[in-house]
């Protein structure tokens, strides 16, 4: 096949695709001569971070045969008008709160052009690309190609095989940026698994010689204790009646045993009803040891969100070139049927993600708020973050925490860490202001308060005073205990822990709105919001962690009445937040 080689020639060539005028075979003739040109292509990500994390090693090149599994983001449309129909599904004082769209409206919606996917298409097509499949909403497209095919497509990558992670995982990444033809800057928002390596867990396990020499009531958080805090009782649990359900997403290397399950629920579930077993894995259920995050997140949503229907999404997309995220992600646009509540314990630093990622990420939010489902994410377990730009500190917020469409939570710790008594900060627990996301309108009146009031606000050039702030809520995040392997473990602690227990109770709420005819929570927080925390108890006493110099003392944000960077609104007082919450 003839290649042309003057960029002039290409770049009309490009213009004449656009306009979807040309046949077939002048259609692959110029798609193939811009593969290699540099004069005509851009970098969809040049904002990605590309330096190893800690702890993953190269095993060098892949070979050039081998097939990877590469997922394209396709640009959609109608963006701002799904923006619109999120504030109106989502805010009580709309005609529209709780009319939910469904998937198929979604896809109606956001669909990307038909000159998009037949330009896309033939691009593919060209490369050599099979096996091609898409979602329901149309926008994204997973393929497979050989090593080489890929590095001819996408000009400047170049694939090489990591291990890393307390599991030993092996991922394939490209270590250098790819180019894509300028034709497609108004085809494609990213093409995923590339640059983005899989999270590793910050559960921490503190010792219980930390508080040694303190006398109390328990010993350790455990559903019995979660259950007197929170003033559920043996009533507060799923009808079995409904079809609501629950779920939680894990992308670590590691699985839950139902063993486990049982164990944890014969040690700590005897006093109230709840499921025996999950009601659905979405993808692969490993059989080797099972991991403390993965049982600790099935746990507790299923004991706090006890008797209801959970599903578990479990390493979805475990090719080795596969960004399991995205793939969690693509399954929400191709399944019309979903539960009602979803928690992530996931989180990256906002600046180590391109932009494109992030925004794209967030429309899917959008796109999820849109069809009522509630999504939380852990707010992390370095406090505010520190990193260092140009030589001055700076905190380091967290993604998808950041993101404007999620509900995040942040963590507490018993006041007397024994003792079933108030809560205080968790020094780990993380929030603070996006870099990236603007303050959304929802709100506007809470943080502009905090700023306005708080007497130990950092130095203004720690934080973007003016980006989204997080958490929304919080819950004990310190001193869990979890079964693994069939050993009882103490004092598992992080964020990984308070999100899967809102959830959990978020689900009841979901329950007792089901059987009373309404629709499901779905985005929660313009109601969170106008609401000032009502139902939810308010944690005023601590500070977490952030960058240790003298100018902040080792401090990021510090607590206080209503709404803060720490703890959100503050932690769920049950009967008072189902009472809040069930009406229409």
């Amino acid at each position: 096949m003839v290649v042309v080689s003057s960029a002039h020639v290409i770049c009309h060539m490009t213009a004449d695709l656009q306009k979807d005028g040309m046949g077939l075979q002048a259609c692959l003739l110029g798609l193939l001569a811009l593969l290699v040109t540099s004069k005509c292509s851009y970098s969809p990500e040049p904002d990605q971070q590309r330096t190893l994390p800690p702890g993953w090693v190269s095993l060098g090149r892949v070979d050039p045969e081998e097939e990877l599994s590469l997922t394209f983001a396709l640009k959609q449309q109608n963006l701002e008008r799904l923006s619109k129909l999120v504030q109106a599904v989502s805010d009580p004082g709309s005609p529209h709160y709780g009319k939910y769209l469904t998937l198929e409206d979604v896809a109606e919606l956001v669909r990307p052009s038909p000159l998009t996917l037949r330009t896309v298409q033939k691009w593919l097509l060209v490369a050599g690309a099979r096996n091609c499949h898409s979602v329901t909403t149309q926008d994204f497209l997973t393929c497979s190609l050989s090593v080489r095919q890929a590095e001819l497509l996408l000009s400047g990558a170049e694939f090489h095989r990591y291990v890393g992670g307390s599991a030993e995982t092996h991922v394939v990444r490209s270590p250098r940026p790819y180019q894509l033809p300028k034709a497609l800057a108004s085809h494609v928002d990213f093409v995923g698994g590339l640059h983005r390596f899989p999270p590793t867990s910050s559960l921490k396990q503190r010792p219980e010689s930390q508080v040694a020499g303190t006398v109390g009531l328990h010993l350790g958080v455990t559903p019995s204790v979660i259950r007197e805090r929170y003033n559920l009782t043996a009533q507060d649990v799923g009808s079995g009646t409904t079809n609501n359900s629950q779920a939680c997403a894990q992308f670590l290397e590691q699985y839950f045993h139902d063993s486990d399950l049982a164990e944890f629920m014969r040690l700590f579930g005897g006093k109230f009803a709840h499921q025996a077993s999950v009601a659905r894995v979405v993808g692969q259920q490993g059989r080797g040891l099972a991991g403390i995050e993965a049982s600790l997140d099935v746990q507790y949503l299923m004991s706090a969100g006890a008797n209801i229907s959970t599903w578990v999404y479990s390493n979805p997309g475990r090719h080795e070139s596969q960004e399991p995220f995205l793939q969690w992600l693509l399954l929400l646009s191709n399944e019309s049927a979903l539960p009602h509540v979803h928690t992530v314990s996931y989180g990256d630093d906002e600046d180590s993600l391109s932009s494109a990622y992030l925004q794209r990420v967030n429309t899917e939010f959008m796109k999820a708020a849109a069809r009522g489902l509630t999504l939380l994410f852990a707010s992390g377990d370095s406090g505010a973050g520190c990193w260092s730009v140009s030589g001055r500190h700076q905190f380091r917020p967290t993604f998808p925490a950041s993101s404007p469409y999620v509900t995040t939570v942040g963590g507490t710790s018993f006041q007397n860490p024994f003792r079933v008594t108030n809560e205080v900060v968790d020094y780990i627990s993380g929030g603070g202001f996006s870099n990236v996301f603007p303050r959304p309108s929802y709100q506007e009146e809470a943080v502009s308060q905090f700023l306005s009031s708080s007497p130990h606000l950092p130095p203004s050039s720690y934080f973007n005073a003016s980006g989204r702030a997080y958490p929304d809520v919080a819950a004990l995040s310190d001193g869990y205990w979890v079964v693994s392997n069939n050993v009882p473990i103490p004092w598992v602690s992080g964020t990984s822990a308070s999100t899967p227990v809102f959830g959990g109770l978020l689900a009841l709420i979901n329950e007792h709105r089901i059987l009373s005819g309404h629709p499901s929570l779905g985005f929660l927080n313009p109601r969170l919001y106008q609401q000032r925390g009502t139902g939810l108890f308010d944690v005023t006493r601590g500070c977490h962690e952030s960058c240790l110099n003298e100018e902040v003392q080792g401090e990021g944000f510090c607590s206080g009445p209503g709404w803060d960077p720490v703890t959100g609104w503050g932690t769920p007082n049950f009967p008072a937040l189902l009472k809040t919450l069930i009406n229409p």
